[in-house]
């Protein structure tokens, strides 16, 4: 289960449908030693008797109880993980807005330059907890919402750069670009959810050889810009390198999507919501990211 996310590829537990996980299962009673001997006869025991009631009014045991993860479980993290981008992502693209007010034009600089130092820090913390977060053994939820802090500094870093900068040509441009991350991550959510989209062997294969020269051509684009000042994520091929991109961020949606489903059936471990949620994030940033470059690109030509 998870083969195809890198994300989840050393989790024992999770490649292995939750073998690792030695608490009871759905349905088994937890067994502190050795069967008893019981023999039935006419001479019924009357408090074993009322004992064996006692355990069939009992309620049936929920995941919470047996350590098993559930899908509440999957979504909580995944929604404080994600939650924490956006609050930390908005309160810094607002930074620039914030000192403005109270410090005019010269507030605005004052916020831009804050935003940019918050822009590198994002970029470098999120690449170490991203690094900590796929080598860990065993999820953490505070290398979890630690990545996703860093992440909100880096998207709420360029995207208020962009907003405040001067000339106002991205005015608008984050609330654009949230909604478009929305509108995609719901469409594909939908989708799977009515058994359209779903993953299969050769079209893992594919993503994986397309994911190979997207980084391939990000190295390209890196050495050219150094060397040209341009980059080639503009004009025409820039909207198409952008469109194959939000494509590859869809199909990665509906991984994650899978393995969240293939988790909480499989009965793992309840701590590694922690780790869906930070493979859904890694989907969902890049999505932001390559969304926020067509916008770019498409006020660019206006």
């Amino acid at each position: 289960m998870a083969r195809h996310n890198i994300v989840f590829g050393r989790d024992q537990a999770v490649q292995q449908g939750g073998s690792a996980y030695n608490g009871p299962r759905f349905g088994q009673a937890a067994q502190s030693g050795p069967a008893p001997d019981t023999q039935w006869s006419s001479g019924f025991d009357r408090q074993g008797g009322d004992q064996l009631e006692a355990m069939y009014a009992r309620p049936s045991a929920t995941g919470h109880d047996t350590g098993r993860l559930t899908m509440r479980d999957a979504l909580n993290a995944i929604s404080a993980t994600l939650g924490v981008i956006v609050v930390v992502g908005f309160a810094v693209a607002m930074l620039p807005l914030a000192l403005g007010l109270v410090a005019g034009t010269q507030g605005i600089q004052i916020g831009l330059a804050v935003t940019g130092v918050l822009t590198f820090v994002g970029v470098i913390g999120g690449l170490v907890a991203s690094l900590i977060n796929i080598f860990k053994k065993k999820p953490s939820a505070i290398a979890v919402l630690a990545y996703a802090a860093f992440e909100g500094m880096f998207l709420g870093g360029i995207t208020g750069s962009l907003e405040w900068a001067a000339g106002g040509a991205y005015r608008g441009i984050g609330l654009q670009a949230v909604l478009g991350t929305l509108a995609v991550a719901a469409t594909v959510l939908i989708l799977f959810r009515v058994g359209i989209l779903r993953t299969s062997p050769r079209l893992n294969k594919i993503f994986f050889v397309a994911m190979v020269a997207y980084l391939l051509f990000g190295f390209v684009n890196i050495g050219y810009l150094l060397l040209s000042g341009q980059s080639l994520r503009d004009g025409l091929l820039g909207l198409v390198i952008g469109g194959i991109a939000v494509v590859m961020a869809s199909y990665s949606l509906v991984m994650d999507f899978e393995d969240v489903q293939r988790s909480v059936e499989a009965g793992v471990s309840r701590n590694y919501a922690w780790r869906l949620g930070f493979g859904i994030a890694v989907t969902m940033v890049w999505l932001y990211i390559e969304v926020l470059r067509i916008l770019m690109i498409l006020r660019g030509n206006d």
